[in-house]
């Protein structure tokens, strides 16, 4: 299975969501799965990379030109996908993924979330989106959808496009491996 990670490129980012990032990550190798993520050697990115790879998983980088011109390609890539821009890498991911998780993470992370769910509720497709909640991250944005969805705003409700993880055991069961 091709396992895609959406998390932070902000290496300021708590240390408790380094450590979730790494054991996701080798738990995606240790399955003999392979992580598609978004190529860059920062932060959780890199964390989840690192990871999947020295437990022997394939990492595949989507990588936007804007990242390689600053020189913040991550070394931890076997299969190295250039972009020109974030709606290329966020198609791109969506093609070469059979499941998203997101990890914590910023906007970015919440716009690739938010893409493959739309595209999810309007049939482009029927894979998973998993809201891995370490720490209580995603508790606001659970509470958001939850209003959006009590005022009538989400036609179907969220639940049926994003499923929330208490954790990285939960996001593999919920993976099913």
């Amino acid at each position: 299975m091709k396992i895609c990670v959406f998390c932070s490129a902000n290496s300021r980012i708590d240390a408790e969501y380094h450590t979730a990032a790494a054991e996701l990550g080798r738990r995606i190798g240790e399955g003999g799965h392979s992580l598609v993520f978004g190529g860059t050697d920062l932060g959780l990115m890199e964390a989840v990379a690192q990871a999947a790879r020295q437990a022997g998983a394939t990492v595949i980088g989507v990588v936007p030109t804007r990242v390689e011109e600053r020189g913040r390609t991550s070394r931890q890539m076997d299969v190295h996908i250039p972009c020109d821009n974030l709606g290329d890498r966020k198609a791109l991911m969506m093609a070469q993924s059979d499941v998203f998780v997101a990890l914590p993470g910023g906007i970015g992370t919440l716009d690739e979330v938010f893409t493959v769910a739309a595209s999810a509720s309007i049939g482009y497709h029927s894979k998973p989106v998993i809201l891995c909640n370490v720490g209580g991250f995603w508790d606001s944005l659970i509470t958001m959808l939850d209003n959006l969805d009590s005022r009538g705003a989400l036609r179907d409700g969220w639940r049926g496009q994003i499923m929330v993880a208490g954790s990285v055991d939960e996001t593999m069961r919920l993976i099913g491996k």
